[in-house]
């Protein structure tokens, strides 16, 4: 190589590494320029690379493919690298040659070799560079994630307010029955569909990510929020990846919508998501939406974030009591078994389950409650047989949220035998599900504990969209019947629910569930009991949940067969 070649070459190769090293003002077009006076340098006559995230897209053809210089006369491949890095990405470079090329002397070659190693070496790291930012800030399906929302608003968040802005979550509506109903194919396009009809509505005024599922976040002007409250009021959406306006569905979300005020102070993202999820959480209970927040839900998630501060302590001292509601036989007055529920007293000040519950369901902390109050459940009964005290079986809840625990089964069990507790003095009781995930799994469960000796019981029966394949697909032990099915008045409302309650005992009965009603509040509606052939009954009628040495008192002296009489 002469002398002039060369020094050309040694500029152009430490002009490509300073390009190639400027990351955060990196020029493609001057780039490539550079690599096109190389290649004209060497009388090449094509330039390819190749990158591939690993081995299985390589081998199935799906990588990103560059050619940034072809004269039009490639022929021949005169050099060919493939690195695989650390990560199984793949990167391959290839130059070709015109045929009537004289062959390349050595030197020139190991000079070509090293520009193209150092090329190569550059792409890995930008592509990589790319691929880990993309896992970092997009989901699975390439929907941008709630650490790509956290990323938007942290500039937002640095003046100390957000006025001028309204950030809204929402989830979609009943999309799992829409699943089912067009398939998970379908329902994907759906879901992308829509969220690009919300980007596209929000433009450069904000963003919309996704925190799973069906879930989503979005932060914008204000000038947009009358335009999107629209769309998640209800918009047609299609099922096809073109759009076609013949296959859609009607879609609408549940939202909470904070506009926040001038004076309201925010210091990070994460107080966004404090401040609009309450609001959220109270579309979904009440099914009213949008709900936007105010001054009672300030209130409320200061008790929310209150109540998960006071979790952990009230587990470590042991704040978290089981009171018992007594089940009675009403053809015997017998105690017939009793239902286990969760008291906080903290700091002797008697914490409502309606303002613990809801927020420890919000996440797992349900799912560390509930085991706590079996426990509590086991211990007690330990020592009843200890004592020789009489013993029933007592029934605990445990949220849907533990379905999630894959060794749900030998948690439950292990916590009975840690007490070496009957298993026949233990009853679990689960709701009703309506997708098909926690279906299958409330099935395992439920068969798994009755394989084990453990009762089940399906709670809250006919308090929501019940489905007759819970009871038929499922071996239950007991229904509970909710109070919603006990009749009130006598007005046809009333006769219609008496009709549905004695349907639902009538049909337990023959496919051999034993029932117990819920609610039962009045001697009237012990009647209603009697007259249907429902002998187990719970309620304030009989008692309200029990302290433990009151209840322990009651299956001593007895006092129901006087309320029967």
């Amino acid at each position: 190589m002469d002398k002039e070649k060369e020094q050309k070459y040694y500029q152009l190769l430490e002009r490509m590494t300073d390009q190639a090293n400027q990351t955060a003002d990196f020029n493609r077009e001057k780039f490539v320029a550079t690599l096109v006076e190389f290649c004209e340098l060497f009388h090449l006559a094509k330039g390819v690379t190749e990158f591939y995230v690993n081995p299985r897209m390589e081998a199935e053809g799906k990588g990103e493919i560059l050619i940034d210089y072809d004269n039009g006369r490639a022929e021949v491949v005169i050099l060919k690298k493939r690195i695989v890095t650390p990560a199984s990405a793949i990167i391959i470079g290839t130059l070709y040659a015109a045929k009537e090329e004289t062959p390349f002397p050595e030197d020139e070659l190991e000079k070509i070799d090293i520009a193209l190693r150092l090329l190569l070496g550059f792409i890995a790291r930008n592509r990589l560079q790319r691929s880990f930012y993309k896992l970092a800030f997009f989901d699975a399906d390439g929907f941008p994630n709630l650490r790509s929302f956290m990323k938007y608003a942290e500039p937002l968040c640095e003046k100390g307010n957000l006025y001028g802005y309204t950030a809204v979550c929402f989830n979609l509506k009943h999309f799992s029955l829409i699943n089912q109903d067009i398939g998970r194919t379908n329902a994907d396009h759906i879901l992308l569909n829509y969220f690009n009809l919300l980007k596209d509505t929000i433009g450069d005024r904000g963003t919309v990510c996704r925190m799973g599922g069906d879930n989503f976040v979005m932060i914008f002007k204000n000038e947009a929020t009358s335009e999107l409250l629209d769309i998640l009021a209800g918009t047609p959406v299609s099922y096809t990846t073109d759009n076609d306006p013949d296959k859609r569905v009607m879609i609408s979300a549940r939202a909470g919508v904070c506009e926040f005020p001038e004076n309201y102070t925010i210091h990070n993202p994460g107080q966004i998501m404090e401040t609009v999820y309450p609001a959220v959480q109270m579309a979904k209970q009440t099914d009213v939406s949008p709900v936007f927040f105010n001054q009672d839900l300030y209130t409320r998630r200061d008790k929310t974030m209150h109540v998960r501060r006071r979790f952990q302590e009230g587990l470590d001292k042991n704040e978290f009591q089981a009171y018992y509601q007594p089940k009675v036989n009403i053809k015997t007055g017998e105690v017939a078994g009793a239902e286990a529920l969760c008291r906080w007293y903290h700091k002797d000040t008697l914490i409502m389950p309606m303002d613990f519950i809801p927020v420890l369901e919000m996440n797992m902390d349900i799912c560390r409650l509930d085991f706590r109050i079996l426990d509590i459940v086991c211990r007690d009964i330990r020592r009843w047989l200890d004592e020789g005290r009489p013993v029933v079986r007592i029934s605990v809840n445990l949220s849907r949220k533990n379905l999630v625990d894959a060794d749900l089964l030998s948690h439950i069990l292990e916590t009975v035998d840690r007490y070496n507790v009957p298993h026949e003095l233990i009853e679990i009781e689960l709701t009703e599900t309506t997708t098909d995930v926690s279906f299958r799994g409330l099935s395992r469960i439920v068969n798994g504990l009755q394989q084990n000796g453990i009762s089940t019981s399906v709670d809250d029966f006919g308090n929501g969209y019940s489905s007759l394949n819970l009871i038929r697909s499922i071996p239950w032990n007991v229904l509970k019947i909710d109070r919603s099915l006990l009749p009130i008045g006598n007005d046809q409302e009333a006769e219609l629910t008496n009709r549905m309650y004695k349907h639902v005992v009538a049909m337990a009965r023959d496919i051999g569930i034993a029932c117990i009603t819920e609610g039962v509040e009045t001697r009237e509606q012990v009647e209603i009991l009697r007259e249907n052939h429902c002998h187990i009954a719970q309620g304030f009628y009989f008692d309200r949940a029990l302290p433990v040495e009151v209840f322990e008192d009651r299956l001593v002296h007895n006092p129901y067969p006087d309320m029967l009489k």
